[in-house]
């Protein structure tokens, strides 16, 4: 995580929208406090002051003043606008689209974050953005409601399947910073992370020309796919007795003879992890749900499918 400024009870600001927030969030807190004290104070101080001093003691008679009832209506009212057209302004600041900025493909799905450039690039569990760059994310799911929330930006979006949602972002500072869904989608919705790497606009321009993999042989890459994809549902070790896990382990699942739900057994080959991959739903093993699975076809290549079968094989 960046070690980027700010409040010790905020996250880190990375944007100039998150000091914004930041600001609105502790006018905000500091008002309810003074209000807490005024109220509950003066609660207390006529409690103590105007109590019964004695058996037969009467209520003395209190006449109204007007000015003190305007002055209690009409200062909570000053402050409710102030914090109404504040927040406002901090509100039209997130949802006003810069043009011309950096945009960039977004699909959600459980539980993972595909991430789409112009280019045709695609990466998974991670993005890479120019510091100090207009940066919007065109976002859509494909199956449930996911929620794309950066604390450091103090922004977030909901991700609606069969839809578009929008939103942008510019970094003013470089560093690593967390991604997490923050609408309920499943079992592994906690696991649904990804990260913003914000790097200098050389730095941008050598990661779009550089091929993700390259000098890595096909287990390292396989080894890689299943830390994107993967680790949120299948573990690498042995499935504990009496545990009920969400998806098959991968420890020692090549080459094994897997019982399927409609009582036939199938061989973990190469042929059997592929069709599992791109077509989850065509064969499911006993004792696990159908549809829990998406489907990875058209979002990874031949050369990451093989990457991943030959990683498969070394998990023992």
């Amino acid at each position: 995580m960046s070690m980027a400024t700010g409040s010790k009870f905020m996250p880190p600001q990375a944007t100039e929208i998150a000091k914004s927030v930041d600001s609105l969030y502790e006018f905000l807190l500091i008002v309810s406090f003074i209000s807490c004290v005024l109220v509950i104070g003066g609660l207390i101080y006529f409690a103590i002051v105007h109590r019964r001093k004695h058996e037969g003691e009467k209520t003395p008679y209190i006449a109204h003043n007007t000015t003190l009832e305007f002055l209690w209506s009409f200062i909570p009212f000053v402050i409710f606008m102030v914090v109404f057209v504040w927040g406002w302004v901090v509100y039209h600041q997130l949802r006003h689209m810069p043009e011309n900025g950096l945009e960039i493909g977004v699909q959600g799905q459980k539980w993972d974050w595909t991430f789409i450039y112009k280019s045709g690039r695609k990466t998974a569990g991670e993005i890479y953005v120019p510091v100090n760059q207009d940066v919007k994310l065109l976002m859509t799911s494909a199956d449930v409601i996911h929620s794309f929330y950066i604390p450091a930006f103090r922004t977030k979006q909901d991700v609606v399947p069969g839809r578009y949602s929008a939103l942008w972002f510019n970094a003013n500072r470089e560093g690593t910073f967390q991604v997490f869904c923050t609408e309920y989608c499943g079992d592994k919705h906690s696991a649904m992370a990804a990260k913003i790497h914000v790097v200098s606009r050389e730095k941008y321009e050598d990661w779009v020309q550089t091929d993700a993999y390259k000098g890595l042989s096909s287990v390292e890459i396989g080894a890689k796919v299943y830390g994107q994809r993967c680790i949120a549902c299948h573990s690498l070790t042995p499935t504990p007795e009496g545990a009920n896990p969400i998806a098959p382990s991968y420890y020692g699942l090549f080459g094994k003879q897997e019982k399927l739900d409609d009582g036939s057994t199938v061989l973990v080959d190469e042929n059997y992890v592929r069709e599992s991959i791109l077509n989850p739903n065509a064969k499911i093993v006993a004792g696990y749900k159908k549809g829990i699975m998406p489907t990875f076809a058209g979002q990874l290549s031949e050369e990451e499918v093989m990457g991943l079968i030959d990683y498969l094989k070394t998990v023992k």
